[in-house]
Parts: structure tokens; C-alpha cells; sequence
């Protein structure tokens, strides 16, 4: 059977012209994106809505022909699940009640998760009609220590104190709350697979802030049982992880977690990446978002020096972080005109 372009590196192929997707390719630098999203009453409405969300997915998609089309949706979602009040402020981004103690964390409920977010999985039914055969869907969530970031601190901003204060002097109230998380992520995620997704994608954008024991025991083992529980379920869905910031961390991420595939950051060098990261984990990454934004020689660049640095591995081309909204639409387009000179191999 032959397999969708997006999937190829997984199955440990290599092309002359890798599968691209870049993060938050549905957002608002695209002017499409813009006017839909003034039809929701808030952002949580916005993502909970299947047909805007299937909308926005699909947006990117026929503008660019990506290889993927990732789920239009926000990690958050799982905290408001569990019961944890979440908004979205126009000016200040994500806001939450946060946890403050033992009683916060014991009234979240890992139980109305699912059907919660059944608008979430209704979106991916939809759009696993609705994307062309040949294009692959990524499903998607927050990992438990960025996610306890968010829920503890009640924002983001800030330099994640707090939420390192709790799990260092409260360990066994932050480990009841990381097990509440992976059990929520595995039932989320694998409700994501069954009704469509073809990957996962775990962000963990605030594993940076972490020392090595803390990234051992809240970045590497959390995500190492969640990746073990979604692989006894659905053992042939890649699963990608993203350790933001991760540095040399990284190493031990890619072999002890379980991932299919390791995201980078703009920060890590590609040569390293390649002689350090185990030979069967997929690359994905990393242009640097500024980049993208500056655009022209420098932009073009770039992306023939990332093609040229992974010719042979299985890769993925993408950004090292989210598409940043002031970029011109036009810079993506000739990021993939780049990408693609040559045609498929």
C-alpha cells in the first residue's frame, strides 16, 4: 500500500524533498483565518466549534498543499476538561484559575475529559472526510509538565517558579496532578487516532525550564508512559514529541521516551541533532520563525542549507517553533517553492 508522503520518514525513507508542515499553520497570519475567526464569540467557542475548526484546518491546506494538516485546536483544551476554568484575554493570551493546592488538584476530574471534548474528536471525523486522500492529519496535545506550567502559574509570561516551587516542595500533590494529566493525554489522544488522526504530536514547550532532574522525572517518564499506553492501543500512529529547549536533554528524550519522531528547536544544530539523536527517531524542524517572517535571500537560504543537512535521514520540514502573525503569507509559499525544487524523490 502506498503510503501518504507525511508517513514516509516513518516508515524510515528518506526523499530528496522531505514532507512539510509547519507549526500553527492555521492562525492568524493568514487573512482567511482572520475574518473565520470573527464568527466565534471567544477562542475556546472557536475551537470547540466543528465547523469553524475543520474550516481553519483546512485552510492552510489548499492555500499551500502542506503534507499535513494538523488539528486545529489548543492545548488548553485539556485543562478546561478537567474542570480547571480556562479564557483566553484579548491583549494577554491564556488565563487560568490556577492551582493553588491539594483541593484545586483533587477537584479536577480526569472522567469528563472525553466528553467534553467531543467537539474535539467531532472536528477530526470531519476532517478525516474532508482532507484530500494523500494528505496525513496530526493529532495533538500538550504534554503534563507544559500543560502543569499553564495550570499552576495561570499564564504564560512568566519564568515557571511557581510551578517548580510545587513540584519540588509538594511532590506528592504534583505528582497526583501529572497522573491526572496522563491519563486524560492517553484517553484524549486516543480518541484523536480513532477518529482519524494518522500522528500525534506531544508539545512539551516548556521542558527547557526544567534541571535534569526535573526534566527526568516530569519530561522524560510522563511522556515515556504516555507514548508506551498510546502504543499498546494503536501501535502502528507515530508519535512525535517536541522538548522545547530541551538542549542536550534531547538525547535521552529521543531514546527513552519512545517517540517516533523528535521536533527541534531553531537553537539546535543540525549536524549535532543528526551524529547525536538515535539513527530510527525522524527529525523534524527547525527553521527559525524570525526567518520566515524576515523572508527573501537569507529565508531561501536557510531552507537549502536545512534540505542539504538532512539529505539520507528520514525528516520532516518544519518551523522550531509557531509561525509568528505578522509573517506575509507569500513568505511561506516560497518556503515550500524552495523546499520542493527538484520535485519528490
Amino acid at each position: 500500500m502506498t503510503l501518504k508522503p507525511f508517513l514516509e520518514p516513518f516508515a524510515g525513507r528518506a526523499a530528496d524533498v522531505p514532507p512539510a508542515w509547519i507549526m500553527r499553520q492555521a492562525g492568524r497570519y493568514l487573512p482567511e483565518y482572520r475574518e473565520l475567526r470573527t464568527k466565534a464569540r471567544n477562542f475556546l467557542d472557536f475551537c470547540y466549534s466543528p465547523e469553524l475548526a475543520v474550516e481553519a484546518t483546512l485552510q492552510p491546506i489548499r492555500r499551500y498543499g502542506f503534507d499535513a494538516a494538523i488539528l486545529f485546536s489548543d492545548i488548553l483544551v485539556v485543562p478546561d476538561g478537567l474542570g480547571q476554568k480556562v479564557a483566553f484575554v484579548e491583549g494577554q493570551g491564556p488565563v487560568l484559575e490556577a492551582l493553588e493546592d491539594r483541593a484545586d488538584i483533587d477537584r479536577l476530574d480526569p472522567a469528563r475529559v472525553v466528553e467534553h471534548l467531543a467537539p474535539v474528536f467531532e472536528t477530526v471525523t470531519r476532517l478525516r472526510r474532508e482532507l484530500p486522500a494523500e494528505t496525513a492529519l496530526i493529532g495533538f496535545s500538550g504534554a503534563p509538565w507544559t500543560l502543569a506550567f499553564y495550570m499552576i502559574e495561570g499564564r504564560g509570561g512568566v519564568d515557571g517558579g511557581k510551578l517548580k516551587t510545587f513540584a519540588l516542595s509538594r511532590p506528592e500533590d504534583f505528582q497526583v496532578l501529572m497522573t491526572k494529566l496522563e491519563d486524560s493525554l492517553v484517553e484524549y489522544l486516543g480518541q484523536q487516532v480513532e477518529a482519524g488522526a494518522d500522528v500525534l504530536q506531544l508539545f512539551d514547550s516548556w521542558s527547557g525550564i526544567a534541571d535534569a532532574d526535573l526534566f527526568r522525572r516530569f519530561v522524560i517518564e510522563p511522556t515515556a508512559r504516555i507514548v508506551g499506553r498510546l502504543k499498546e492501543r494503536h501501535p502502528k500512529v507515530p508519535v512525535i514529541g517536541f522538548p522545547r529547549a530541551a538542549g542536550a536533554g534531547a538525547i535521552a528524550y529521543a531514546v527513552e521516551t519512545g517517540v517516533d519522531g523528535l521536533s527541534l528547536d531553531s537553537q539546535v544544530p543540525l549536524a549535532w541533532a543528526r551524529a547525536n539523536l538515535p539513527d530510527g527517531i525522524v527529525l523534524q524542524g527547525n527553521l527559525d520563525n524570525h526567518r520566515l517572517l524576515a523572508g527573501g535571500r537569507p529565508l531561501e537560504d536557510e531552507v537549502r542549507r536545512i534540505k542539504a543537512a538532512m539529505v539520507g535521514r528520514p525528516f520532516v520540514f518544519n518551523l522550531g517553533h509557531g509561525v509568528l502573525p505578522p509573517t506575509p503569507p507569500e513568505n511561506v509559499a516560497r518556503v515550500l517553492a524552495v523546499l520542493r525544487e527538484g520535485g519528490r524523490g
